[in-house]
């Protein structure tokens, strides 16, 4: 669980990040430290990149529905995908059976 005071800063952060607005290299280092041992940092940091990725995000529309369950986006660019036009699209994606690059892994889905 994140204090108040580390909430509120990785928040700044991020409503930044989410703005496209210039972030210091020192508070990117900090984010990107804490969200490597914390979830819920990692969570928060994750979804304020897709917002920049995706400035038409509306509320309420498929791409923040993905946002809020922290899939597609910055988090699976490694797979070529940059968000979700239909649901057939999200069933397509994980209906994927290729191999994994980086480990020769058909498993790719995997939570590690």
């Amino acid at each position: 669980m994140l204090s108040t005071q580390y909430r509120l800063r990785l928040e700044s952060i991020c409503h930044k990040i989410a703005n496209e607005e210039s972030v210091e290299l020192n508070e990117m280092i900090w984010a990107e430290k804490l969200a490597k041992v914390n979830q819920s940092a990692a969570t928060i940091l994750r979804r304020a990149r897709r917002r920049a990725e995706n400035p038409d995000m509306q509320e309420g529309d498929l791409d923040d529905f993905l946002n809020q369950l922290d899939i597609g986006g910055t988090g699976n660019q490694r797979y070529g995908v940059s968000g979700f036009n239909s649901p057939d699209e999200i069933v397509d994606f994980f209906k994927r059976d290729d191999m994994d690059d980086e480990t020769g892994d058909r498993n790719w889905r995997r939570r590690d």
